[in-house]
């Protein structure tokens, strides 16, 4: 007996992505520049993600927190969708001292494959209290349609 299940390309990128995570493990980067004894280190990061689909689209949601619209590309190519940009580090001012920075900063990328049954041309994204959503719809014949039908 044989289970189906249903094929995302969305599943099998962040499949993918925990494998490599796994065997790799985080990189870390570079001490402060101020060479902090209390061993801060500034780690790469990726911004978290929730997908969703309905009958019109799939949606992602990224948590992108004190970023600005500015900070944030959305590039669409060859069927590649890619998230990317930048946190930059605060710096310190005068009469402040960072004791402890666990936030992670720096640059971050992170590409999906556009299911088949969408259209690149019609990707669309807004940016509202450090979430990034994107929404990708669906191709009419994608859709499910009803069709009602007539009792003579």
């Amino acid at each position: 007996m044989t289970n189906l299940t249903h094929w995302s390309p969305f599943r099998e990128m962040e499949d993918l992505q925990n494998r490599f995570s796994s065997i790799f493990g985080r990189s870390l980067g570079a001490r402060r520049q101020d060479g902090d004894a209390t061993g801060a280190t500034i780690a790469d990061w990726t911004p978290l993600v929730d997908i969703s689909e309905d009958e019109k689209e799939f949606v992602i949601k990224a948590e992108l927190p004190e970023l600005r619209r500015e900070d944030v590309s959305v590039k669409v190519e060859d069927g590649i969708l890619t998230l990317s940009g930048e946190r930059k580090l605060e710096q310190e001012e005068k009469g402040k001292k960072f004791h402890r920075v666990e936030r992670v900063y720096g640059s971050f990328s992170r590409s999906f494959q556009l299911p088949e049954d969408t259209n690149p041309e019609k990707v669309s994204a807004e940016f509202k209290d450090g979430i990034l959503q994107v929404h990708l719809v669906k191709n009419e014949k994608a859709q499910k349609k009803t069709i009602q039908v007539k009792v003579e």
